[in-house]
């Protein structure tokens, strides 16, 4: 597309149109004070306004980005700005906004539309029938967020004017859209008094005052713009400033998103599929997801294999348990017959699909400290490994056993295992113990989903030898609560329902037993013990009263204690001898000196652990490898 101004074949209704566009900087046709667009082939439609593109419209606010959020105050038309006051008019660099319009494209119905990502300014998918493209970024935006005025009146919030915000995706702030019930971030219709938001492309779409063929109901439902008492049938919530429609003969009340649930799902936290029902029977039922007690005068979505797992609607269609996918008549896909891992080639020898070479079941002899499993990177400390016969690839037995595909409970798709992530720079950061990992991973490609071995490993309910009761996972997606144990904020946690405890997926990982050179014993995991002020560690020689976590390695015979970090290393999932990408630089993980300890060319301390060698640098971790790389 010439990006300077001029025309661009499109169709419209089957009819073939150019489109004219006229730059005020860059057409040296004479045009009036207010840019245009012309449709040629289609007399009767007439010139349109241009639009400025989304993003000059937030430049224009750049002391602001620090914020989590702040209110829009520039007007979509690129000839037209509302400023909060006259003295803010110097913000506006009108040669600049003129190199920044948008182009309105058309596609046809007949035609499959197909876009590669998504609206910059929104991060939504679904493009209508018509969209924008800005000339000067190359970005597509959807009609609705380039053409939000700065405040709007809607059927749905008709107490409040709502205001356009821009809310920063990384704040932590959420909104949940009134409309359509997802998260709502960057450009967001907001009330500051009831705390109501929209996103500008469902805020835009016409309402539908009566629906006349609802899924979850067999009368017409008519829009109810008072819905503050009034509980919904199929989900049992009643949800503050959201719309809501009833049937007045039945007594049969339901939100706008509520009509349209899938009537059978497959969700993370069960094998089998589950069917919306509009009532339970009697009885007791708790919530497979949240552990919650169900009301069952309300819909929910049970088991027909098991008959008593039963889910909430809403906790049902949580985003990080479901996709929403409608699988009513779709045939399943069943895992269970998936080819297994490996060919058995002779009696103790295996063909394992991530590996070329045949693989002979060997009984465990001796411990040695550099011989790691490839799958999970973790030393092989008793029990049965597979080694290979050409080469010095191993494995556990259990790692070698490891599915191809299996479904977790922490994401909605199918997870394939891979022997190697396809990220440029080779090794994955585990998306729930926030681990860098070069081992094997379970991997969902649409969603870019990633989990080392060790944490795909765990399910519910989850037995922590640290307490006493079983473990479930978070029953709140949006918290990021403290792990009682590391101190640190988890990304992804597991709770008890009998008590607050709390554990992050690292904690939850970590090495039960492990082996320490200096002992010929094994080391446990010591957690929840309050540590003596004179016991320090032996590897760092520092006070363990001086640190916040309450997690340690002891010899219970010896009475030896160190560090997790100290033993592990602060990388303990990648492998000597792998080699890594840092921009086009290479990095190689040397193991451990057992001679010296050269000092970091990063934090200036000694390299405790492994040593990453890369551009003639010596540095003692993968976080300190970037930091120097990227100088």
């Amino acid at each position: 597309m010439d990006s300077d101004g001029g025309f661009h074949e499109v169709e419209k209704n089957g009819k073939l149109l150019q489109l004219e566009y006229h730059h005020p900087k860059y057409n040296p046709i004479p045009i009036p004070q207010t840019p245009s667009l012309t449709l040629s082939g289609e007399a009767d439609h007439p010139p349109q306004p241009f639009f400025l593109c989304p993003l000059q419209r937030l430049r224009k606010h750049p002391s602001l980005f620090a914020r989590a959020s702040f209110l829009l105050n520039v007007s979509p038309e690129c000839v037209s700005f509302t400023t909060t006051t006259l003295q803010d008019e110097h913000l506006i660099n009108h040669d600049e906004v003129h190199d920044h319009p948008v182009l309105p494209l058309f596609w046809c119905n007949n035609k499959k539309f197909d876009v590669d990502g998504g609206c910059l300014i929104c991060g939504g998918l679904n493009f209508g029938r018509d969209y924008y493209f800005c000339v000067h970024c190359d970005y597509i935006f959807h009609k609705e967020c380039v053409e939000s005025p700065l405040k709007i009146k809607h059927p749905y919030h008709l107490d409040h004017s709502l205001q356009l915000y821009y809310i920063n995706p990384y704040s932590g702030v959420t909104i949940e859209c009134s409309c359509c019930g997802r998260r709502a971030q960057h450009l967001v219709y907001y009330c500051n008094i009831c705390q109501a938001g929209m996103h500008p492309i469902c805020a835009m779409k016409p309402i539908p005052f009566v629906i006349d063929q609802p899924k979850r109901h067999h009368h017409p439902l008519t829009f109810f713009p008072r819905q503050t008492s009034l509980v919904c049938n199929v989900c049992g919530l009643l949800r503050k400033n959201y719309p809501t429609y009833v049937c007045l003969r039945c007594n049969f009340v339901a939100h706008n998103d509520c009509m349209y649930s899938p009537s059978i799902i497959k969700i993370s936290r069960h094998h089998h599929r589950i069917s919306y029902i509009s009532s339970l029977p009697s009885g007791e039922w708790v919530c497979g997801v949240c552990r919650r007690r169900i009301d069952g005068k309300y819909g929910a979505y049970i088991c027909d294999n098991c008959g008593d797992y039963v889910v909430h609607s809403r906790c049902a269609l949580r985003k990080d348990v479901c996709d929403g996918k409608e699988l009513e008549g779709v045939p399943e896909d069943d895992i269970t017959q998936d080819d297994p891992p490996f060919d058995v080639i002779s009696e103790g020898v295996i063909l394992h699909f991530l590996h070329d070479h045949h693989l002979q079941l060997k009984a465990y002899l001796f411990y040695e400290e550099n011989k790691l499993c490839q799958s999970c990177l973790l030393p092989i400390y008793e029990g049965n490994l597979y080694a290979c016969i050409e080469c010095d690839f191993i494995f556990h037995e259990a790692c070698a056993n490891a599915p191809r595909r299996i479904q977790h409970a922490l994401h909605p798709h199918l997870l394939t295992l891979k022997a190697n992530s396809g990220y440029s720079y080779g090794a994955f950061e585990c998306d729930a113990c926030v681990r860098d990992c070069g081992g094997f991973d379970y991997q969902c490609k649409e969603c870019k989903f990633d989990l080392d071995v060790r944490c795909a490993s765990i399910s519910e309910p989850f037995v922590y030898k640290g307490h006493e009761h079983p473990l479930f996972l978070s029953l709140d997606p949006e918290e990021k609560p403290t792990c009682h144990l590391c101190k640190s904020e988890c990304k992804k946690q597991l709770n008890c329902i009998e008590c607050d405890f709390i554990v992050c997926f690292k904690c939850a990982t970590i090495p039960y037993k492990v082996r320490y050179k200096h002992d010929k014993h094994f080391l446990t995991v010591l957690w929840g013990e309050e540590v003596c002020g004179k016991d320090w560690c032996e590897i760092c020689e520092r006070n363990l009263g001086d640190t916040s976590t309450k997690l340690f390695y002891w010899c219970n015979d010896c009475c030896t204690t160190l560090h997790i970090e100290c033993l592990l290393g602060e990388d303990p999932y990648l492998m000597p001898g792998q080699v890594f990408k840092i921009g086009e630089k290479d990095v190689q993980i040397l193991g451990k000196s057992n001679l010296s300890r050269p000092f970091c060319n990063s934090c200036k301390n000694p390299c405790q652990g492994n040593i990453f060698f890369g551009d003639n640098r010596i540095t003692c971790s993968w976080r300190c490898a970037r930091k120097i790389m990227y100088l």
